[in-house]
Parts: C-alpha cells; structure tokens; sequence
C-alpha cells in the first residue's frame, strides 16, 4: 500500500520511463501565446498579477541598482505556480515535490547572493552576522548560531515547498482510495471533502510558490 501510494512521487512511474520531467517545458507552448493574440480576460489577469508583485519585490529589494532583479523572480514565481497547479491534475507528475527541482531553484540562487555579498559587501556581510546589541560574551555562539541559519536556507526553502505539496497529494490519494470500501452515504462526504481538499490544495500551490520567492527576495535584500 505506501509503496504504491508513494510511487506517485516516482519520476519513472509512467511507461517506465523520467520523461515526466517534461512536463515543465508546457509552460513554454502556454504562456506565448497570451502575447500574440487578442487580450483576453486570463491574459489581463496574469498582466495584472505580475505588475503587483513587481511593485511588491521592488518594495522589499530597497535598491534601485538591482534593475531586471523583479523580472527574475516574477518568473521564480510563474514556473513554481505553473508546476505547483500541474500536480494537482490526475495523473500529472508533480515536479515540485522532488528536491531535484526545488534544490535546483533555491541553491543557485542563494549561492549567487552568498558570493556577490561576499565579494562587493564584505563588511556588511560580516556585521550581519552579529545581531547589534548583542552582549560580548555571546559573540561567538551567535555568530556560529548565525552561519548556519544561513547556510540552511536552501535547504529550508526546498523542503517547504516540497513537503507541502507531498502532504496535500498524500492525503488526497489516501482518502482517494478508501473511496471503493465505503458505504455510498460516506461516499458521498469523502466527494464534499476531496472537492474542499483540491481547493485547499489549490490555494497551497499559491501560496507556496508566493512564499517561496518571497523569501529569496528577503535574503537578495540582505546583501
């Protein structure tokens, strides 16, 4: 049972085969053509949505040096919400709930900031690491507190989103597949739940991908 429940995950699950990483390139014959037809109500939308987080990154990024900085991760932010939304349709691999995709946006990315920081704000960087008005003899200890908070990010950043999309598609197939063992009264509350569930599940895609370039916006205004 859990081995089943948990190939779901498994990029060869289908035809024995990883070409279920592919789906991340749809994005790619979707959202062109938005810009060469008629606007259309989705198209204003998404305009829209992109012109509010740019004036919401421009916000916490406190620079004006960094221009194009908000374009790149309004486009963190569309590929994460793209995959998150493609996961919750069946039979669809969910490439955001493997650390290969979510590692892969966060490490380089956090890296890029950890040697610009280094290299150009040296002196800021290690300020940083001493919270101000911290008492002498706790210098030490906060400063290795302080590193390894830092050097976690990544990680942590990974993990979040791929532990919230793996939670909401776990319980989403468990109740799925008690679904033939119950009575047609349960089955009809186990229906009224999956439906509030997905919607759930929907909002976490948002949210997730929301706060996922969120907090990398946070640490590139650190630097």
């Amino acid at each position: 049972m859990m081995m089943n429940l948990f190939s779901t995950f498994d990029p060869t699950t289908n035809f024995n085969t990883s070409l279920n990483w592919s789906n991340m390139l749809l994005g790619i014959l979707i959202i062109p053509p938005m810009f060469w037809i008629i606007p259309s109500r989705m198209s204003l939308i998404w305009i829209n949505i992109t012109f509010i987080l740019h004036n919401e990154f421009k916000i916490l990024l406190k620079t004006q040096k960094s221009k194009g900085s908000t374009l790149l991760l309004i486009s963190l932010f569309s590929l994460i919400l793209f995959n998150n939304f493609l996961g919750l349709f069946p039979y669809i691999f969910t490439s955001t709930s493997h650390l290969t995709l979510t590692l892969t946006l966060s490490l380089p990315l956090w890296l890029t900031f950890m040697i610009y920081g280094w290299i150009f704000n040296t002196i800021h960087m290690l300020a940083h690491l001493v919270p101000q008005g911290a008492p002498s003899i706790l210098l030490p200890f906060l400063v290795i507190i302080e590193t390894i908070s830092n050097i976690i990010r990544p990680g942590t950043l990974a993990i979040r989103l791929t532990a919230n999309m793996i939670a909401g598609h776990l319980l989403v197939t468990l109740l799925g597949n008690s679904g033939s063992l119950i009575s047609l009264s349960l089955l009809n509350i186990l229906i009224i739940t999956q439906i509030l569930l997905l919607s759930l599940e929907t909002a976490v895609s948002i949210i997730q991908s929301y706060v996922f370039s969120i907090l990398m916006t946070l640490y590139s205004s650190e630097i």
